[in-house]
């Protein structure tokens, strides 16, 4: 599934974009999502793939994993906002762009590939709000 088909040099999503064609074709199958969060999820595809030894495979909650090092990477604080205004909100999201992007040729699914995958792999309150990895920042300790 998530492995593509041609190759792809990792730059920003921001410089990113789809042929009208391929636009056309995922707003035929699915109306949910900013354009930007299908490049989004390709983009964070290929940032996993560059940080493995071998390309190949990646599942669905690892790919949800490196979206959300990547946002975090790219976006920093306002990781979730972003997200957001594209339409993505749960990992489930994720799940459903992969298989539009699947649908559209640009991914190929291996037969163990689901959308359950995807379900409830991290929480986006805790993970782009809560654990946000605040540098230099330390807690107080409380004294009672």
């Amino acid at each position: 599934m998530l492995r593509r088909r041609n190759s792809f040099i990792l730059t920003g999503v921001h410089e990113l974009q789809f042929s009208d064609d391929i636009i056309d074709r995922i707003r035929a199958l699915d109306g949910c999502y900013h354009e930007r969060a299908y490049l989004f999820v390709l983009t964070a595809l290929e940032y996993r793939q560059q940080q493995l030894q071998v390309r190949g495979h990646i599942g669905g909650a690892e790919l949800a994993m490196a979206c959300r090092d990547f946002a975090l990477e790219q976006f920093g604080l306002t990781a979730r906002t972003v997200l957001s205004h594209w339409g993505i909100n749960t990992t489930e999201d994720f799940g459903k762009i992969v298989f539009v992007l699947i649908e559209v040729g640009l991914l190929i699914r291996q037969p163990s590939d689901q959308m359950e995958d995807f379900v409830e792999v991290y929480d986006f309150e805790r993970t782009f709000e809560g654990d946000y990895p605040w540098a230099g920042v330390k807690k107080a300790n409380s004294v009672s």
